[in-house]
């Protein structure tokens, strides 16, 4: 980190002084500012001088920051937005919807939402109670309550900020007063949430400039989100240009799945991340498929054209507000057709973004291109590695993806990148994206419950290495799923490695297509549930990670079989147990 002097040369400290001073300093937030002032002012006056009058503070005002997040964005946000509203007189507190109630909204006066859309249209999971209450007839009124909506959302998908549209409008039907227009945001929203950010909190700002250091402190139902500054250094907008040093598909010859181990290495002390934190790869596109689009867009082999698309534009994601686009700046008639009743979603089908210019063939000028692509966005990993077992090293498990359709060979942005084109000693672009809430319990005497199917188990790695690491005593156990045994038992002699030394205590596997039945990983939850049951009277931890709209949903549906048998197979109350588990923080899900 570069750090901007604050201190002159001819200050009267000694250069070493100075820099130290510097360093300290330049990192410091306004309101540690203010009270190093206060400090010195005080230790002053006890040694006998005379104290400095120190500015008295402008009047400081409630403010409520709630979040909805499913990737952990929103949740940033909402953590910078705390941050910046000191420099605006505002008191924030911040909120996991997940932990926040109606009585929350209701005694606030200052609101401000960050809310992602999940899938088509649904809120969060860890947000989805509050979200059903607001929406309940029962939500209490909120007249008065001045409240910002960001949403986030992807529009890839048809319900573009759905939840952020309807929250926003929901307030407002229950009496609160918009301070700041909703603004929507797609995969590149760090700037202009950055600057929305700035502007709504600046509309929420105090007006009152009498001279008081007074806060007014409101007893908020629910628990706020510790202040705690786990900004990653390197971040999607400042990657960390970092050394490939192993790719290896571990999958063996006769399998059909194609399965890479990365290793990253970088010797940057600022890199860190957690066991559970996802690292981003700011993958390339495939040059051929460029080159594909630039000749159907009419502009040829153009080179320099072909490489700043490569690096920065999404050229394979087909979504409606891309037809829309294409519509108006072509003025073609059938392709604005394509957006009426479900004829969108009959050509979308396994269709990309390079079919429509094929289809309906037009001659563009680079400008125009341009416009039409939305930048390329990262490709988020569950991190498969302890940094304490591997110092300066990060490990993913990267599936790869390839698929047939109308005519086409396709191939998945990311995982092909780094499968193709990518070779150890070469670098790529990497960022951490911390992940709060799939974090191994703080005592390492507590027993945990792994559960995976795939890509999947990459956490689960990092969280047996950290525990081998750590010493830690709590026993753990490995739910994994794959297709056959001989070829796809990702990182088998490490785990068997792992149960001889203790640190893994029990490890169930699934192998569907090993027999005329398919097993799957749920399969062996529902058989060993009299022990499930036992460790999780004994306080465990739960984990899930893998594909939400599979496994995961039927590993939940199994879950909740499990935890209803003890209470007379009652679905409702093994329900409201694993709900309960989940607000608790004993059950975590890494769903994609």
């Amino acid at each position: 980190m570069t750090v901007t002097p604050l201190l002159p040369k001819n200050a009267p400290f000694s250069p070493e002084e100075i820099d130290l001073l510097n360093r300290v300093v330049a990192r410091t937030t306004p309101q540690q500012r203010s009270w190093l002032a206060g400090f010195f002012a005080g230790f002053e006056a006890a040694q006998g001088g005379a104290a400095q009058p120190v500015a008295a503070a402008k009047p400081r005002v409630p403010l409520t920051v709630l979040y909805a997040s499913e990737s952990g964005n929103c949740e940033s946000l909402a953590l910078k937005a705390k941050k910046v509203a000191q420099k605006h007189g505002l008191d924030a507190k911040v909120f996991d919807m997940a932990d926040a109630d109606m009585a929350l909204l209701a005694k606030s006066k200052n609101v401000v939402v960050y809310a992602a859309t999940w899938g088509e249209g649904d809120p969060p999971a860890r947000a989805a109670d509050f979200y059903q209450a607001l929406m309940s007839d029962a939500a209490p009124r909120l007249d008065g309550v001045r409240f910002a909506v960001l949403a986030l959302g992807d529009t890839a998908y048809a319900q573009f900020c759905e939840v952020g549209k309807r929250i926003d409008a929901r307030l407002e039907e229950l009496g609160g007063i918009r301070a700041a227009d909703r603004q929507d945001l797609d995969l590149d929203f760090a700037k202009q949430a950055a600057a929305w950010t700035e502007t709504a909190l600046g509309k929420l700002a105090p007006t009152d400039t009498a001279t008081s250091g007074t806060v007014v402190h409101v007893d908020f139902s629910g628990a706020a989100v510790q202040d705690e500054d786990y900004e990653p250094e390197f971040t999607a907008e400042n990657p960390l240009e970092a050394e490939i040093s192993a790719l290896i598909n571990l999958n063996g010859t006769g399998s059909t799945r194609e399965t890479w181990h990365v290793e990253f290495a970088s010797d940057e002390p600022g890199f860190v991340y957690q066991p559970g934190d996802a690292i981003g790869v700011l993958p390339e596109n495939d040059p051929e498929l460029v080159d594909q689009l630039l000749k159907a867009a009419g502009l040829g082999s153009d080179a320099a054209l072909l490489l700043k698309i490569q690096k920065g534009y999404d050229v394979t994601t087909l979504s409606r507000a891309f037809v829309e686009n294409y519509a108006k700046v072509t003025g073609r008639t059938d392709v604005k057709k394509l957006l009426d009743g479900d004829a969108y979603a009959k050509f979308a089908a396994d269709r990309q973004l390079v079919d429509v210019f094929e289809t309906y063939t037009e001659k563009f000028s680079s400008d125009q291109l341009l416009s039409l692509l939305r930048p390329l966005p990262g490709r988020l990993y569950s991190v498969a590695s302890s940094q304490k077992a591997h110092p300066g090293e990060a490990h993913l498990l990267v599936g790869g993806v390839r698929w047939s359709s109308h005519g086409k060979q396709r191939k998945g942005v990311a995982s092909t990148y780094l499968a193709d084109r990518r070779k150890p000693g070469q670098t790529a672009r990497i960022y951490v994206k911390p992940n709060r809430h799939f974090r191994l319990p703080t005592d390492g005497n507590t027993p945990i419950i792994m559960i995976g199917a795939g890509t999947g188990v990459a956490p689960y790695r990092g969280f047996i290495e950290e525990r081998a690491e750590t010493g830690a005593t709590g026993k753990s156990w490995l739910f994994f799923g794959e297709r056959n045994y001989t070829n796809d038992f990702l990182y088998q002699l490490e785990w068997q490695d792992h149960l001889a030394s203790g640190t893994l205590t029990n490890i169930d596997v699934a192998f569907s297509r090993d027999q005329p039945e398919k097993i799957y990983v749920q399969t062996r939850l529902w058989e060993r549930r009299k022990e499930i049951q036992s460790w999780v009277a004994d306080g465990a931890h739960l984990y899930v990670c893998g594909d939400e709209k599979g496994m995961a949903k039927d590993v939940d549906a199994t879950l909740v079989k499990i935890l209803a048998e003890p209470l007379k197979g009652d679905e409702d109350a093994g329900r409201a147990k694993l709900k309960e588990l989940t607000k608790s923080g004993r059950y975590q899900r890494d769903v994609y």
